[in-house]
């Protein structure tokens, strides 16, 4: 859905959207509920409503929740600076490739967004792009390490604070809270 590279930014937009009808719906249930329902069901939704919460405890709670990352990546579209999340994932999934396919990721992963024409070219200093270089020429998993480091750090300290910050994350906090 959202996670995936090959997804466009219209479709995260999207699931913001229904990510926060489905919360918002989810305290209108729980504000109504009868009587009669368990408590497990209680706990669950509970569960769900209270989410949006966590996200504002670390960045990586909300990088390590499905519906989180997905607002944080609509967040970034509409501060036009997606390709940071865009790039931090493409990490992620290089470093789980196998072997064989290190060497094309490493070039695509290069060309959108290290190289100075980049079509999605993330900030990093001319050192790290200069370490990153060296170590494409021997593709191993910890290849981007440096240069994803310095985009999640960028977020955290950047980006993270402004969609706590955002109407989009306060009103549905506002509704759990």
């Amino acid at each position: 859905m959202c996670r995936g590279l090959e997804s466009l930014p219209i479709t995260c937009l999207e699931r913001a959207k229904e990510l926060r009808a489905l919360f918002g719906s989810l305290l209108q249930k729980s504000d109504h509920s009868s009587c009669g329902q368990s408590r497990k069901t209680d706990k669950l939704r509970l569960n769900e409503v209270s989410e949006p919460l966590k996200w504002r405890e670390s960045f990586e709670k909300l990088l390590s929740s499905q519906n989180g990352l997905c607002l944080f990546r609509a967040f970034l579209v509409s501060e036009f600076s997606e390709e940071n999340i865009s790039f931090y994932l493409a990490c992620e999934d290089y470093r789980a490739s196998k072997p064989s396919k290190l060497a094309a990721k490493a070039k695509k992963i290069y060309e959108e967004f290290i190289c100075s024409d980049a079509p999605r070219e993330v900030n990093l200093d001319h050192a790290t792009k200069a370490i990153t270089v060296e170590n494409m020429q021997r593709p191993s998993p910890s290849c981007f390490n440096l240069a994803q480091a310095k985009i999640y750090t960028l977020m955290e300290k950047d980006c993270y604070p402004r969609f706590l910050k955002s109407s989009t994350y306060l009103d549905m906090t506002r509704k759990t809270g």
